[in-house]
């Protein structure tokens, strides 16, 4: 249990600099919105992939907060409905998002294979990785 004075100061210290990383991030996610946005389609993978991964990392670490005791005992009601709150926004706005893309990718492939036009080297793979799959195997990458 955190009770003495230097300890409080170095677990204060440890909050001042997750912070000020966060804030780092943030500026350079600002930063770069500009030159994504006209990026190629491979730089936008990147892109959301880099965000994706500071975006779970964030959650988990959130989470891991909501599990410590010590900060838990010292969060007002008031600042766990604001977090709630703005909780439910991100998770309407993320199921939001996955449902219209992937219904979208979805009518996207069914129109290219109806046309013959799908990528043949990533459905062969595609296909081979669904057999290995099947037989019980272990593939090395997921398409």
């Amino acid at each position: 249990m955190i009770t003495r004075g230097r300890e409080i100061q170095e677990f204060l210290n440890n909050l001042d600099k997750w912070v000020k990383f966060q804030e780092a991030v943030l500026e350079a996610f600002r930063e770069a919105k500009g030159r994504i946005d006209s990026a190629d389609r491979l730089e936008m993978v990147y892109a959301i992939r880099i965000a994706f991964n500071h975006m779970i990392r964030t959650l988990k670490a959130f989470d891991q907060w909501l599990q410590d005791p010590f900060i838990v005992t010292h969060i007002p009601r008031e600042a766990l409905v604001e977090v709630w709150e703005t909780t439910f926004k991100m998770l309407e706005m993320l199921l939001e998002l996955d449902i219209k893309h992937t219904s979208e990718v979805r009518d996207l492939i069914e129109d290219a294979f109806h046309r013959g036009a799908l990528n043949p080297i990533t459905s062969q793979l595609r296909e081979l990785v669904g057999q290995e799959e099947r037989r019980g195997g272990t593939t090395p990458m997921s398409i």
